[in-house]
Protein backbone atom coordinates (compact mmCIF):
# COMPACT_ATOMS: atom_id res chain seq x y z
CA UNK A 1 0.00 0.00 0.00
CA UNK A 2 1.79 3.16 -1.18
CA UNK A 3 1.87 6.16 1.24
CA UNK A 4 0.52 8.38 -1.38
CA UNK A 5 -2.73 6.61 -1.36
CA UNK A 6 -3.12 8.42 2.69
CA UNK A 7 -5.25 5.42 3.65
CA UNK A 8 -3.86 2.74 6.36
CA UNK A 9 -5.74 0.51 9.14
CA UNK A 10 -9.01 1.40 7.31
CA UNK A 11 -8.50 5.27 7.48
CA UNK A 12 -8.16 7.47 4.90
CA UNK A 13 -5.77 10.84 6.19
CA UNK A 14 -7.16 14.57 5.06
CA UNK A 15 -3.49 15.54 6.07
CA UNK A 16 -1.39 12.66 4.01
CA UNK A 17 1.92 14.10 5.38
CA UNK A 18 0.62 13.25 9.46
CA UNK A 19 0.88 9.60 8.07
CA UNK A 20 4.10 10.08 6.27
CA UNK A 21 5.23 11.27 9.31
CA UNK A 22 4.37 8.49 11.67
CA UNK A 23 5.89 6.24 9.11
CA UNK A 24 9.14 8.11 8.99
CA UNK A 25 11.58 6.07 11.94
CA UNK A 26 14.29 7.54 13.39
CA UNK A 27 16.92 5.90 11.62
CA UNK A 28 15.75 7.82 8.45
CA UNK A 29 17.63 10.97 10.04
CA UNK A 30 20.57 9.68 9.93
CA UNK A 31 20.69 10.38 6.22
CA UNK A 32 18.01 13.15 5.96
CA UNK A 33 18.72 14.70 9.16
CA UNK A 34 16.05 17.27 8.44
CA UNK A 35 13.15 15.08 7.91
CA UNK A 36 10.77 14.55 10.77
CA UNK A 37 10.71 11.12 12.60
CA UNK A 38 7.78 9.51 14.26
CA UNK A 39 8.91 9.85 18.06
CA UNK A 40 6.65 12.66 19.08
CA UNK A 41 3.31 11.14 17.20
CA UNK A 42 4.55 7.82 18.90
CA UNK A 43 4.55 9.38 21.96
CA UNK A 44 0.82 10.62 21.30
CA UNK A 45 -0.53 7.21 20.24
CA UNK A 46 0.97 5.36 23.01
CA UNK A 47 -1.57 7.39 25.37
CA UNK A 48 -4.79 7.51 22.79
CA UNK A 49 -3.83 3.72 21.81
CA UNK A 50 -3.85 2.83 26.41
CA UNK A 51 -7.16 5.04 26.74
CA UNK A 52 -8.84 2.71 23.93
CA UNK A 53 -7.91 -0.18 25.38
CA UNK A 54 -8.76 0.92 28.42
CA UNK A 55 -12.29 2.04 27.35
CA UNK A 56 -12.61 -1.37 25.84
CA UNK A 57 -11.51 -3.73 28.47
CA UNK A 58 -14.09 -1.23 30.68
CA UNK A 59 -16.84 -2.01 28.81
CA UNK A 60 -16.49 -5.69 27.91
CA UNK A 61 -15.07 -7.29 31.25
CA UNK A 62 -17.78 -6.03 33.69
CA UNK A 63 -16.56 -8.27 36.26
CA UNK A 64 -13.06 -7.53 36.61
CA UNK A 65 -11.15 -6.07 38.92
CA UNK A 66 -8.59 -3.36 38.41
CA UNK A 67 -5.48 -5.46 38.40
CA UNK A 68 -7.15 -8.05 35.98
CA UNK A 69 -8.23 -5.20 34.05
CA UNK A 70 -4.42 -3.63 34.14
CA UNK A 71 -2.97 -6.54 33.12
CA UNK A 72 -4.90 -7.39 30.16
CA UNK A 73 -4.39 -3.75 28.95
CA UNK A 74 -0.85 -4.36 29.06
CA UNK A 75 -0.68 -7.03 26.68
CA UNK A 76 -3.23 -5.42 24.30
CA UNK A 77 -1.03 -2.44 23.52
CA UNK A 78 2.40 -4.08 24.34
CA UNK A 79 5.21 -4.60 21.75
CA UNK A 80 4.48 -7.56 20.95
CA UNK A 81 0.67 -7.40 20.48
CA UNK A 82 1.05 -4.44 17.88
CA UNK A 83 3.88 -6.34 16.01
CA UNK A 84 1.22 -9.45 15.82
CA UNK A 85 -1.57 -7.39 14.91
CA UNK A 86 0.42 -6.00 11.51
CA UNK A 87 2.04 -9.12 10.76
CA UNK A 88 1.72 -10.62 7.23
CA UNK A 89 0.83 -7.33 5.87
CA UNK A 90 3.04 -4.62 4.00
CA UNK A 91 3.23 -2.55 7.00
CA UNK A 92 6.86 -2.78 7.24
CA UNK A 93 7.42 -2.12 3.96
CA UNK A 94 5.66 1.43 4.30
CA UNK A 95 8.37 2.56 6.62
CA UNK A 96 11.02 4.98 5.99
CA UNK A 97 14.08 3.93 6.95
CA UNK A 98 18.21 4.47 6.92
CA UNK A 99 19.20 3.20 3.44
CA UNK A 100 21.83 1.56 4.72
CA UNK A 101 20.04 -0.33 7.61
CA UNK A 102 19.61 -4.33 7.60
CA UNK A 103 16.39 -6.07 7.39
CA UNK A 104 13.75 -5.27 10.22
CA UNK A 105 11.94 -7.82 12.19
CA UNK A 106 8.81 -8.47 12.22
CA UNK A 107 8.60 -8.28 16.38
CA UNK A 108 11.15 -5.47 16.41
CA UNK A 109 10.18 -2.43 18.68
CA UNK A 110 10.50 0.47 15.81
CA UNK A 111 7.34 -1.60 14.00
CA UNK A 112 5.36 -0.67 17.45
CA UNK A 113 6.73 2.72 17.20
CA UNK A 114 5.30 3.23 14.27
CA UNK A 115 1.75 1.63 15.15
CA UNK A 116 0.95 4.09 17.62
CA UNK A 117 2.07 6.71 15.67
CA UNK A 118 0.16 6.00 13.10
CA UNK A 119 -3.16 6.00 16.22
CA UNK A 120 -1.58 9.15 17.13
CA UNK A 121 -1.50 10.83 13.80
CA UNK A 122 -4.84 9.72 13.02
CA UNK A 123 -5.73 11.23 16.59
CA UNK A 124 -4.37 14.25 15.02
CA UNK A 125 -6.68 13.93 12.03
CA UNK A 126 -9.49 13.02 12.52
CA UNK A 127 -9.95 13.24 16.10
CA UNK A 128 -10.98 10.07 19.23
CA UNK A 129 -13.25 8.63 15.54
CA UNK A 130 -10.35 8.49 13.39
CA UNK A 131 -8.44 6.72 16.42
CA UNK A 132 -10.98 3.98 17.04
CA UNK A 133 -11.19 2.81 13.56
CA UNK A 134 -7.62 1.95 13.51
CA UNK A 135 -7.66 0.95 17.21
CA UNK A 136 -10.85 -1.56 16.04
CA UNK A 137 -9.04 -2.90 12.21
CA UNK A 138 -5.62 -3.72 14.19
CA UNK A 139 -7.83 -6.10 16.03
CA UNK A 140 -6.00 -6.16 19.18
CA UNK A 141 -9.06 -6.85 20.99
CA UNK A 142 -9.44 -10.71 18.88
CA UNK A 143 -5.16 -11.15 19.21
CA UNK A 144 -4.85 -14.77 18.77
CA UNK A 145 -2.39 -14.61 21.80
CA UNK A 146 -4.77 -12.50 24.48
CA UNK A 147 -6.92 -15.59 25.18
CA UNK A 148 -3.94 -17.75 25.40
CA UNK A 149 -1.63 -15.87 27.60
CA UNK A 150 -4.89 -15.14 30.16
CA UNK A 151 -4.26 -18.61 30.43
CA UNK A 152 -0.78 -18.83 31.06
CA UNK A 153 0.25 -16.63 33.77
CA UNK A 154 4.08 -17.48 32.76
CA UNK A 155 4.30 -16.56 29.41
CA UNK A 156 2.18 -13.22 30.10
CA UNK A 157 4.73 -12.30 32.64
CA UNK A 158 7.41 -12.96 29.80
CA UNK A 159 5.60 -11.13 27.48
CA UNK A 160 5.22 -7.85 29.69
CA UNK A 161 8.37 -7.63 31.25
CA UNK A 162 9.99 -8.46 28.05
CA UNK A 163 8.50 -5.51 26.39
CA UNK A 164 9.56 -3.07 29.22
CA UNK A 165 12.15 -0.57 28.75
CA UNK A 166 14.92 -2.60 28.97
CA UNK A 167 13.56 -5.80 28.14
CA UNK A 168 13.85 -8.15 31.14
CA UNK A 169 13.55 -11.99 31.74
CA UNK A 170 11.49 -13.43 35.29
CA UNK A 171 13.72 -15.52 37.05
CA UNK A 172 12.03 -18.62 39.21
CA UNK A 173 13.46 -20.07 42.31
CA UNK A 174 12.56 -23.18 44.36
CA UNK A 175 12.31 -21.94 47.85
CA UNK A 176 10.69 -24.72 49.58
CA UNK A 177 9.14 -28.17 49.29
CA UNK A 178 6.58 -29.41 52.06
CA UNK A 179 4.33 -31.97 52.41
CA UNK A 180 4.92 -35.52 51.80
CA UNK A 181 6.08 -37.70 48.82
CA UNK A 182 2.89 -38.36 47.71
CA UNK A 183 1.09 -35.11 48.47
CA UNK A 184 3.99 -32.17 47.93
CA UNK A 185 3.56 -28.68 47.97
CA UNK A 186 6.15 -26.36 46.26
CA UNK A 187 6.95 -22.71 47.09
CA UNK A 188 8.57 -20.90 44.27
CA UNK A 189 9.98 -16.88 43.96
CA UNK A 190 9.75 -15.49 40.70
CA UNK A 191 11.91 -11.81 40.57
CA UNK A 192 12.23 -9.23 37.77
CA UNK A 193 14.40 -7.18 37.90
CA UNK A 194 13.28 -3.34 38.90
CA UNK A 195 9.92 -4.84 39.46
CA UNK A 196 9.97 -6.76 42.28
CA UNK A 197 9.14 -10.67 43.42
CA UNK A 198 6.23 -12.83 44.63
CA UNK A 199 5.69 -16.59 45.91
CA UNK A 200 3.30 -19.27 44.93
CA UNK A 201 2.64 -22.51 46.38
CA UNK A 202 1.47 -25.56 44.03
CA UNK A 203 1.33 -29.53 43.59
CA UNK A 204 3.72 -29.49 41.25
CA UNK A 205 6.30 -27.16 40.44
CA UNK A 206 5.03 -25.83 37.46
CA UNK A 207 1.69 -25.16 39.49
CA UNK A 208 3.70 -23.15 41.94
CA UNK A 209 5.66 -21.18 39.14
CA UNK A 210 2.35 -20.30 37.48
CA UNK A 211 0.74 -19.27 41.42
CA UNK A 212 3.94 -17.14 42.06
CA UNK A 213 3.81 -15.16 38.14
CA UNK A 214 0.02 -14.71 38.81
CA UNK A 215 0.96 -13.03 41.93
CA UNK A 216 2.86 -10.64 40.81
CA UNK A 217 1.44 -9.90 37.85
CA UNK A 218 -1.36 -8.66 40.18
CA UNK A 219 0.90 -6.02 41.33
CA UNK A 220 2.72 -5.11 38.50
Amino acid sequence: MPISDSTLFGYTFKNGSLLEEALTTPSFRMTTPKASDNQRLEFLGDAVLGLLATDWLYENNPSLKEGELTGKRQHMVSTAALCEAVEGGDFISLLKRNKGAGELSPKSKTVADAVEAVIGAAWLDGGLKAAKTIFDNLALTANSRFGELDGNPKSALQHLTQAMVPPRMPSYRLVKTTGTSNKPTFTVEVTVEGVGSAQGEGGSRREADSAAARKLMETL
